[in-house]
């Protein structure tokens, strides 16, 4: 009943100065009260409100990590999915949730929504998520995903070819780089508020590597759930925002709060030929390990300065032997004490098998190569390991 009496204060409030005099407003206005009914329907029958924001901190790859060793922060909700690359709705029983970045240059839109399979893999179905890669390889699954459901955003060229921009960075990125996740949870009126706050507002390019970077779009984001977890660093990071800043505070305010059930992961960067990414890091702390014996011989005391700042204000490890978020099907065990791989499409018996005795998945993956009519809709459930959705998605690394 308690739940019911605060989705009954929420409703007030979402039809608190909603301009009803266009059918549009009037539209959004409904849409945000059934949501938030929805939410208290589901507190009143019993249903597990446990539901998660998590923070994803994306390790620095390739060539810019000279200049910008910071790396990419995003968004990710395991209780909301994606209508639309532009729109969010809560999810489906099954689904994994949705991933939602600021990038600039993707036809003018400050975010984009990606379901959590292709964020990281490029692929729908985790029987498709390739053991190692190439880059030809992996060039070709963002394209495929590309015109499977990214064509309302990165559109074909005239030629037929993939446009330029970042639109790539949107999905594979467990291939190019390591990622770890900073998770609190969410309640359904939560969930609720932050899709129609998504949905309503416009959803046009706001990109400023300075003040408005994708970890001001993460911290930003929490902090609408979370009223002041993080703040700008002043000291340590002169202002900018950092992802490593964001996973910083959010640890932070955790410690204060242990109701907000607080949780690490990680997602390891996919196994191959790509060069490995390499460790997040913030504005004093790329200083003193890039530069920090010439600025110890320009000046000691400005070193001091810049040292003291970091130590107590910036410096920040990343988790050590976090679970591992693994979205791949479960193994089971046969007769012959070998390991087979329990999805329900495997990958062809050509492939040459890896020494523990699994094919070795190197081909397109099957769920994108159909061309026979339309693509799956991108609000269909994924095709994914739906029993072992959400807590025994996480695996604890052994100590070996």
């Amino acid at each position: 009943m308690a739940a019911i009496r605060e989705t009954e204060v929420s409703i007030r409030v979402a039809y608190t100065g909603c301009g009803l005099g266009s059918l549009p407003n009037a539209m959004k206005c409904f849409a945000r009260v059934v949501l938030l009914v929805l939410a208290a329907l589901a507190a009143a029958a019993g249903i597990p409100a446990r539901a998660s924001i998590a923070l994803l901190l994306e390790q620095p790859y390739g060539g810019l990590v000279i200049y910008n060793p910071t790396g990419h922060a995003a968004i990710y909700l395991d209780h909301v999915c994606a209508a639309t690359p532009v729109e969010l709705r809560a999810c489906s029983p099954g689904e994994l949730g949705v991933v939602i970045s600021r990038y600039d240059g993707i036809s003018g839109h400050d975010w984009i929504a990606v379901p959590l399979m292709a964020y990281l893999y490029a692929v729908d179905s985790s029987a498709d998520i390739p053991q190692t890669t190439n880059r030809e390889q992996v060039r070709l699954l963002r394209d495929l995903y590309r015109r499977h459901a990214l064509e309302s955003v990165a559109p074909d060229l005239p030629d037929g070819s993939a446009p330029a921009g970042n639109w790539y960075e949107l999905i594979g990125s467990a291939y190019d780089r390591t990622i770890y996740g900073f998770s609190v949870a969410t309640t359904p009126d939560q969930d609720a508020a932050l899709i129609a706050m998504f949905n309503d507002r416009r959803n046009v390019e706001r990109y400023n590597g300075a003040f408005r970077n994708c970890a001001d779009f993460a911290r930003t984001t929490i902090n609408y759930l979370y009223p002041h977890a993080i703040r700008r660093n002043f000291i340590a990071d002169l202002g900018l925002t950092t992802p490593k800043q964001v996973a910083r505070g959010l640890s932070h305010y955790a410690s204060k709060h242990p109701d907000v059930e607080f949780r690490v992961f990680k997602v390891p960067q996919v196994p191959g030929s790509l060069p490995r990414s390499h460790a997040a890091q913030g504005v004093t702390e790329s200083l003193l390990k890039r530069y920090g014996v010439p600025l110890v011989l320009l000046s000691p005391i400005a070193t001091g300065v810049v040292f003291i700042a970091y130590m107590g204000h910036g410096r920040f490890d990343m988790p050590r032997n976090a679970p591992v978020l693994d979205l791949r099907p479960p193994a089971v065990e046969i007769e012959d004490d070998t390991t087979a791989d329990a999805s329900e499409h495997g990958p062809p018996a050509s492939l040459p098998p890896t020494p523990s005795g699994v094919a070795l998945r190197s081909t397109p993956a099957a769920s994108l190569m159909n061309r026979e009519g339309p693509p799956p809709a991108l609000d269909a459930p994924l095709v994914g390991p739906a029993d072992r959705f959400p807590a025994e998605l996480f695996v604890t690394p052994s100590n070996e």
